[in-house]
Protein backbone atom coordinates (compact mmCIF):
# COMPACT_ATOMS: atom_id res chain seq x y z
CA UNK A 1 0.00 0.00 0.00
CA UNK A 2 2.89 2.19 0.39
CA UNK A 3 4.39 2.29 -2.99
CA UNK A 4 1.06 2.68 -4.61
CA UNK A 5 1.54 -0.36 -6.11
CA UNK A 6 -0.55 -3.83 -6.67
CA UNK A 7 0.61 -7.90 -7.76
CA UNK A 8 -2.45 -9.84 -9.25
CA UNK A 9 -1.93 -13.36 -9.60
CA UNK A 10 -4.79 -14.94 -11.97
CA UNK A 11 -4.95 -18.93 -12.29
CA UNK A 12 -6.31 -21.05 -14.82
CA UNK A 13 -6.91 -23.84 -12.25
CA UNK A 14 -8.81 -24.72 -9.30
CA UNK A 15 -9.15 -22.30 -6.17
CA UNK A 16 -6.12 -23.98 -4.28
CA UNK A 17 -4.31 -23.45 -1.19
CA UNK A 18 -1.10 -24.69 -3.28
CA UNK A 19 -2.26 -22.14 -5.75
CA UNK A 20 -2.81 -19.12 -2.73
CA UNK A 21 1.00 -20.02 -1.56
CA UNK A 22 2.63 -19.73 -5.07
CA UNK A 23 0.81 -16.96 -6.21
CA UNK A 24 2.13 -14.88 -3.06
CA UNK A 25 5.40 -16.51 -3.23
CA UNK A 26 5.53 -15.33 -7.01
CA UNK A 27 5.29 -12.17 -5.29
CA UNK A 28 7.42 -12.43 -2.82
CA UNK A 29 10.45 -13.54 -5.49
CA UNK A 30 9.31 -11.48 -8.18
CA UNK A 31 9.19 -7.90 -6.22
CA UNK A 32 8.76 -8.54 -2.63
CA UNK A 33 12.20 -9.26 -1.63
CA UNK A 34 13.28 -6.62 -3.85
CA UNK A 35 10.95 -4.03 -2.25
CA UNK A 36 11.67 -5.02 0.95
CA UNK A 37 15.15 -6.62 1.24
CA UNK A 38 15.79 -6.41 5.38
CA UNK A 39 12.18 -7.57 5.68
CA UNK A 40 12.21 -10.73 7.83
CA UNK A 41 8.65 -11.35 8.32
CA UNK A 42 5.18 -11.06 6.48
CA UNK A 43 1.34 -10.30 7.30
CA UNK A 44 -0.94 -11.94 4.91
CA UNK A 45 -4.60 -10.71 5.53
CA UNK A 46 -6.84 -13.24 4.47
CA UNK A 47 -10.41 -14.39 3.67
CA UNK A 48 -11.69 -16.91 6.49
CA UNK A 49 -13.00 -19.72 3.43
CA UNK A 50 -11.82 -21.12 0.10
CA UNK A 51 -8.67 -21.98 -0.41
CA UNK A 52 -6.89 -19.58 2.25
CA UNK A 53 -9.53 -20.58 4.61
CA UNK A 54 -8.46 -20.45 8.75
CA UNK A 55 -8.98 -24.01 8.72
CA UNK A 56 -7.33 -25.26 5.64
CA UNK A 57 -4.27 -27.57 7.02
CA UNK A 58 -2.92 -27.18 3.45
CA UNK A 59 -2.33 -23.70 3.41
CA UNK A 60 -0.66 -23.46 6.47
CA UNK A 61 1.30 -26.44 5.23
CA UNK A 62 2.41 -24.77 2.16
CA UNK A 63 2.94 -21.12 3.71
CA UNK A 64 4.87 -22.96 6.09
CA UNK A 65 6.90 -24.78 3.51
CA UNK A 66 6.97 -22.22 0.52
CA UNK A 67 8.05 -18.87 2.12
CA UNK A 68 8.65 -19.68 6.10
CA UNK A 69 11.31 -22.51 5.47
CA UNK A 70 12.39 -21.50 1.66
CA UNK A 71 12.54 -17.79 2.08
CA UNK A 72 13.34 -17.69 5.92
CA UNK A 73 10.36 -15.49 6.88
CA UNK A 74 7.98 -14.83 9.71
CA UNK A 75 4.29 -15.57 8.16
CA UNK A 76 1.60 -14.15 10.67
CA UNK A 77 -2.00 -14.58 8.45
CA UNK A 78 -4.92 -13.02 10.25
CA UNK A 79 -8.27 -13.85 8.81
CA UNK A 80 -11.36 -11.88 8.16
CA UNK A 81 -14.41 -13.41 9.76
CA UNK A 82 -16.79 -14.62 7.27
CA UNK A 83 -18.67 -11.70 5.91
CA UNK A 84 -15.89 -9.65 6.37
CA UNK A 85 -13.42 -9.81 3.64
CA UNK A 86 -14.69 -6.27 2.00
CA UNK A 87 -13.29 -4.38 4.74
CA UNK A 88 -9.54 -6.08 3.26
CA UNK A 89 -8.03 -2.48 2.58
CA UNK A 90 -6.47 -3.98 -0.82
CA UNK A 91 -9.98 -4.32 -1.49
CA UNK A 92 -10.53 -1.12 -1.94
CA UNK A 93 -7.36 0.18 -2.72
CA UNK A 94 -6.72 -1.74 -5.84
CA UNK A 95 -9.58 -4.21 -6.63
CA UNK A 96 -12.03 -1.35 -6.62
CA UNK A 97 -9.91 0.76 -9.79
CA UNK A 98 -9.47 -2.93 -11.33
CA UNK A 99 -13.23 -3.53 -11.54
CA UNK A 100 -13.63 0.41 -12.82
CA UNK A 101 -11.18 -0.32 -15.72
CA UNK A 102 -12.87 -3.48 -16.88
CA UNK A 103 -16.38 -2.11 -16.73
CA UNK A 104 -18.39 -3.44 -19.35
CA UNK A 105 -15.45 -5.28 -21.08
CA UNK A 106 -16.08 -8.95 -21.94
CA UNK A 107 -13.01 -10.96 -19.87
CA UNK A 108 -13.30 -13.99 -22.86
CA UNK A 109 -9.69 -14.74 -22.51
CA UNK A 110 -6.99 -14.69 -19.99
CA UNK A 111 -4.93 -12.53 -22.04
CA UNK A 112 -7.89 -9.73 -22.01
CA UNK A 113 -8.16 -10.10 -18.19
CA UNK A 114 -4.40 -9.41 -17.65
CA UNK A 115 -4.04 -6.54 -19.96
CA UNK A 116 -6.93 -5.05 -18.47
CA UNK A 117 -6.00 -5.92 -14.52
CA UNK A 118 -2.09 -4.51 -15.91
CA UNK A 119 -3.44 -1.30 -17.37
CA UNK A 120 -5.06 -0.59 -14.15
CA UNK A 121 -3.76 2.90 -12.99
CA UNK A 122 -5.18 6.20 -10.96
CA UNK A 123 -4.88 10.14 -10.66
CA UNK A 124 -2.68 8.82 -7.51
CA UNK A 125 -0.28 7.17 -9.32
CA UNK A 126 -1.70 2.96 -8.66
CA UNK A 127 0.39 1.13 -11.00
CA UNK A 128 -0.61 -3.07 -10.85
CA UNK A 129 1.62 -5.69 -12.18
CA UNK A 130 -0.61 -8.51 -13.36
CA UNK A 131 0.48 -12.59 -14.15
CA UNK A 132 -1.03 -15.50 -15.33
CA UNK A 133 0.04 -18.77 -13.40
CA UNK A 134 -0.75 -21.82 -15.18
CA UNK A 135 -1.38 -25.17 -12.85
CA UNK A 136 -1.82 -25.33 -9.42
CA UNK A 137 -4.78 -28.07 -9.81
CA UNK A 138 -3.93 -30.24 -6.50
CA UNK A 139 -7.50 -30.96 -5.14
CA UNK A 140 -8.09 -32.80 -2.43
CA UNK A 141 -4.61 -33.00 -0.62
CA UNK A 142 -4.41 -33.97 2.48
CA UNK A 143 -2.04 -32.17 5.28
CA UNK A 144 -1.20 -35.24 8.08
CA UNK A 145 -1.96 -34.80 11.87
CA UNK A 146 2.12 -35.32 12.19
CA UNK A 147 3.08 -33.03 9.21
CA UNK A 148 0.55 -30.05 11.26
CA UNK A 149 2.60 -31.12 14.55
CA UNK A 150 5.84 -30.17 13.03
CA UNK A 151 4.63 -27.08 11.54
CA UNK A 152 6.18 -23.77 13.50
CA UNK A 153 2.43 -22.41 14.31
CA UNK A 154 2.19 -20.06 16.96
CA UNK A 155 -1.66 -19.19 17.92
CA UNK A 156 -2.30 -15.25 18.93
CA UNK A 157 -4.42 -14.78 22.18
CA UNK A 158 -6.81 -13.03 20.34
CA UNK A 159 -9.39 -15.05 17.94
CA UNK A 160 -6.38 -17.96 18.01
CA UNK A 161 -8.05 -19.87 15.36
CA UNK A 162 -7.82 -16.48 12.61
CA UNK A 163 -4.76 -15.47 13.66
CA UNK A 164 -1.00 -16.77 13.89
CA UNK A 165 2.62 -16.75 13.03
CA UNK A 166 4.36 -19.39 11.40
CA UNK A 167 7.94 -19.53 11.70
CA UNK A 168 10.92 -21.05 9.95
CA UNK A 169 12.04 -24.17 10.90
CA UNK A 170 15.98 -23.89 9.77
Amino acid sequence: MTTNSGYVCIGDCFDTPRFAVEAISDWWESEGQKRFPEAGRLLVLADAGGSNSCRSRVWKAQLQEQLCDACGLEVTVCHYPTGCSKWNPIEHRLFSFISLNWAGVPLRTFATMVRYIAGTVTAAGLRVNARLKRGGNETGERVSDEVMRRLHLRPHAVCPAWNYTLSPRT
